[in-house]
C-alpha cells in the first residue's frame, strides 16, 4: 500500500549518524509532548505497531493508545537514545519515569525497532518495554513537563 503523506518528515533515509539522532530527539520531543495528535503525524496512515503485547494499526489506533497510556501514565518523562542505524531503519532504546493514580512511581525501560518510509514517517514501530516499581525519591527525570533540557544527563551519563 503506497502512503501519501502531508508533507516529508525530515531527516529522511538514508540515515547517517547525525540524522539518525536527529530522529530519535525529535521522537523524544514529541512524546514529551504528551499530545497524541502531534505524535501520530510522525507514523503513517497505515503504521503498524507491537507495543508490548499489543498490536495497532493506523493513526486513529495509534492515537487511541496514546490517549489510554497518557491517562494512565501521570507526569510521563522519556529519554530515547541511539542504539543502532542502517539506511531506513533506527534501533532505540529509552526508558521513561511515571505514576499511577495512586501515586506509585514506575520506571519503565524498553527498546524500539523502527522503519521508515521514504517521506520519513514511521511506518513500524516495535517496542518491548518492563516496568520497575521505583520510590518517588528515587526519579531521575526532574526537568519540567515537556522537552528535555538539552543539559540534562542522557541514559548512559545516568547508568540506566
Amino acid at each position: 500500500m503506497t502512503n501519501k503523506p502531508e508533507s516529508d518528515r525530515p531527516p529522511l533515509p538514508p540515515f547517517t549518524h547525525e540524522t539518525a539522532v536527529q530522529k530519535v530527539r525529535m521522537a523524544e520531543d514529541a512524546w514529551n509532548s504528551r499530545d497524541p495528535k502531534r505524535v501520530v503525524l510522525a507514523y503513517t496512515s497505515d503504521s503498524q505497531w507491537r507495543n508490548r503485547a499489543e498490536f495497532l494499526q493506523g493513526r486513529e489506533a495509534i492515537e487511541a493508545f496514546l490517549n489510554r497510556k497518557w491517562n494512565r501514565e501521570l507526569d510521563y518523562r522519556l529519554i530515547k537514545e541511539l542504539w543502532a542505524f542502517h539506511e531506513n531503519r533506527i534501533a532505540v532504546r529509552f526508558a521513561y519515569e511515571w505514576h499511577d493514580d495512586s501515586n506509585q512511581w514506575f520506571r519503565s525501560y524498553g527498546n524500539e525497532n523502527w522503519e521508515f518510509d521514504e517521506h520519513g514517517l514511521m511506518r513500524l514501530r516495535i517496542a518491548s518495554i518492563n516496568d520497575m516499581l521505583i520510590k518517588e525519591s528515587e526519579r531521575k527525570y526532574l526537568w519540567p513537563a515537556g522537552r528535555r533540557p538539552d543539559d540534562h544527563a542522557s541514559l548512559s551519563d545516568l547508568g540506566l
